[in-house]
């Protein structure tokens, strides 16, 4: 645990107690229902919590509810019913386990409740929703995959890259509902660190997560179903920094949509983010230290000098006032990188883009899609604010009220990037 997240514990209480999940992320429910989550269960779980170590139980709480309706139903003979009520429980129990930043007993025991939802959605689903594990530098990495109905071949595909603080399971709706439906192949994915990989042992380094979206690579590579020449990669937070880091890694990506993305200077994000955030990448790296994590990987986790190697198509779209993610840091990494690209920023939105969560989601699809179609090879540079009442401007993506002036943070970067 940081110091930080002891130290100021007592204003997390009061901004949830008196704010609810809002006060720590604003509209963060639009985007959590994006992922499955119902909104009724979401408030219920809330009204359950007056200070942050209420969370886990209440989560807990409102996922076996959900459990047990579902059993129900497919006891039954209702199996839609069931299997919309095991997913449900699959993201709460997810959340339920995120939780606690250490070897837990209880973050293993949540961990279980939620691969159970998971098995009842695949027996559910003909088996179109699978668990993958895979063998990665002596441990293991984990995903799930996700196939259209019926029989598929030379399909694309899209790996799902969960930010931070999400989890594999985070991402079951959205593949169906934006993946599949369409005739692509997903998969959900946890790297180094994350979810069921890092609860295993595998902790993320300055280097190992590129190499896992390479080993997740190899396996889409592999399936019958696939198309090898046409696999991309979908991230958001840490996901879309990961995705930008494994995109210059290796080439066979084709194609990298991101949202909430920035160059991982974890240093300047974790001065600003809730404590809790810093806690988990501390728990992800396998830190105790705080010092020596501050020194070795915080200091250290930069992408600058990474995201001129990216050879396929970038998507990139952050919100205007991104708490975590300056958006003159945003532009200055887009400025920086050689290949097609494409630059979204959305007016008054913050980190959890809550305010366009569908529309994120549903676009970084479509872009996905075309991208490795090869639709954007020959458009080299394409850049849009999206403003809130609806008007999009095309041709920048600097904010309005700048009325055309560049911030000396985007001028530093480009006088250093040309030096």
């Amino acid at each position: 645990m940081t110091q930080r997240a002891v130290s100021q514990g007592w204003i997390l209480d009061i901004a949830l107690s008196q704010g609810g999940f809002d006060a720590l992320h604003p509209e963060a429910k639009a985007t959590l229902e994006e992922c499955g989550h119902n909104h009724r269960d979401f408030d219920r779980v809330f009204e359950l919590v007056k200070s942050g170590v209420m969370i886990p139980k209440a989560w807990s709480t409102v996922a076996a509810q959900a459990e047990a309706r579902a059993k129900h139903y497919e006891s039954e003979g209702f199996p839609a019913t069931a299997k919309d009520l095991y997913q449900r429980a699959a993201v709460m129990w997810g959340r339920a386990q995120y939780s606690f930043f250490n070897d837990d007993p209880r973050k293993t025991v949540f961990r279980q409740r939620c691969n159970e939802s998971v098995a009842a959605i695949s027996r559910l689903s003909n088996q179109t929703i699978q668990r993958v594990e895979l063998d990665f530098e002596g441990k293991k990495i984990f995903g799930l995959l996700f196939l259209p109905e019926g029989n598929v071949s030379n399909a694309p595909a899209v790996i799902l890259g969960p930010g931070m603080d999400m989890i594999k399971e985070d991402y079951i709706q959205i593949a169906q509902r934006y993946y599949t439906s369409r005739g692509m192949i997903a998969l959900s994915i946890e790297g180094p660190g994350q979810g069921e990989s890092g609860s295993s042992g595998l902790k993320v380094t300055l280097t190992n997560y590129q190499r896992a979206i390479s080993r997740y690579i190899d396996f889409l590579e592999e399936l019958p179903q696939v198309d090898k020449n046409r696999i991309g990669l979908f991230g958001v937070s840490m996901g879309a920094i990961w995705g930008l880091r494994g995109a210059a890694h290796d080439n066979r990506l084709k194609s990298l949509a991101t949202f909430m993305t920035g160059p991982g200077e974890l240093e300047k994000s974790f001065s600003k983010a809730q404590p809790s955030f810093k806690a988990n990448m501390m728990y992800m790296s396998g830190y105790t230290d705080e010092e020596k994590f501050d020194k070795e990987m915080a200091a250290n986790y930069s992408i600058w000098h990474l995201v001129s190697n990216i050879t396929c198509p970038v998507l990139i779209g952050n919100g205007e006032f991104d708490e975590l993610i300056p958006v003159e840091d945003a532009i200055s990494l887009y400025e920086l990188i050689k290949a097609p690209k494409e630059l979204r920023i959305y007016e008054n939105e913050f980190h959890p883009l809550g305010g366009v969560a569908a529309e994120i989601f549903r676009y970084g699809s479509e872009w996905s899609l075309r991208a490795l179609n090869g639709d954007f090879a020959q458009r080299p540079d394409k850049r849009y604010y999206v403003h809130t009442d609806g008007r999009v401007v095309e041709g920048s993506a600097n904010p309005a009220w700048w009325l055309g002036a560049q911030p000396p943070e985007i001028l530093a970067r480009k006088q250093s990037s040309e030096s």
